[in-house]
């Protein structure tokens, strides 16, 4: 699935004309799910009320058949239970509840009861969202295990990109859990290890290198790690930028990007040239 960007308007406000056209732009290339309001949608960045409106108008443009995983960003219970109804009242089919860091980081019987209480009130089901490079917090396997066994807590994005963690991790889950891969740079090795997918930011501008290495990846026995290798060069040279560069490479390949919500700052003007001959 592609964690796709939210395009705002040079007010700053969401501009879903331009979110639907992205959403057709790679459900055209075959993408049939999407992560909404994730790290790379600037999900932190939302306003009340605009996951609702985002969610909906991306229910309305990819029907009822796409799956549409919809991020979460809170720091309380009940601020993650604000955000997902508001995800539910969109139509989302799952929340993707990232790990709360500011005064739990580190703190895993925290963070653990905080998931575990959400999940008891979600009336979506819930993944883990884990990305050690925003939050600069890991949350231990030995919990990932334990909240696998709450049935309203049916998967998990491991954004850390270490293949080995994912791999050793897979290995205390149900069979019934979807641990997804969020880093391009291990695509092919955490699903030759057993991973159930991948969310990619770099699918918002390299989409069908993305879907080919996916494929490659599901051979047996794993295809040419070539494109695995463009992918990573392509991740790396965009993502230094971070979701400005994401929104710059984007634009180049044919989305609607838009501007980035303040405080972010669009990439210097000489970046573009240099993705050129990455995408």
């Amino acid at each position: 699935m592609p964690a796709i960007i939210t395009p705002f308007n040079d007010q700053q406000e969401l501009d879903l004309d331009a979110h639907r056209h992205n959403l057709s732009f790679l459900g055209g290339l075959g993408y049939q799910g999407f992560v909404l309001a994730g790290s790379t949608g600037e999900g932190p960045l939302l306003e009340p009320g605009e996951r609702r409106r985002l969610t909906a108008a991306s229910r309305d443009s990819v029907g009822d058949d796409t799956f549409l995983l919809c991020g979460i960003n809170a720091e309380t219970n009940r601020e993650a239970r604000r955000q997902i109804t508001e995800a539910a009242q969109g139509g989302a089919d799952a929340a993707l509840v990232l790990t709360p860091t500011t005064l739990s980081r580190n703190r895993t019987n925290f963070v653990s009861a905080f998931f575990s209480e959400v999940a008891d009130e979600s009336p979506l089901p819930v993944f883990i969202y884990s990305v050690p490079l925003v939050t600069a917090y890991s949350i231990p396997m030995e919990a990932v295990w334990e909240l696998a066994q709450h049935p309203n807590v049916v998967g998990m994005k491991d954004s850390s990109g270490d293949a080995i963690r994912i791999q050793r991790t897979l290995a205390g889950l149900p069979d019934n859990f979807a641990l997804y891969n969020g880093s391009a740079h291990s695509v092919t090795l955490t699903l030759a290890a057993g991973a159930h997918g991948v969310i990619l930011a770099a699918a918002n501008y390299v989409p069908r290198l993305g879907l080919e290495v996916v494929a490659a990846a599901l051979e047996t026995p794993p295809g040419d790690m070539k494109k695995q290798h463009r992918l990573t060069a392509a991740n790396d040279g965009v993502a230094r930028y971070g979701i400005p560069g994401v929104k710059a490479a984007a634009e180049m390949v044919g989305l609607r990007a838009g501007r980035c919500r303040a405080p972010l700052l669009p990439v210097p003007e000489d970046a573009p040239a240099g993705f050129a001959h990455l995408l």
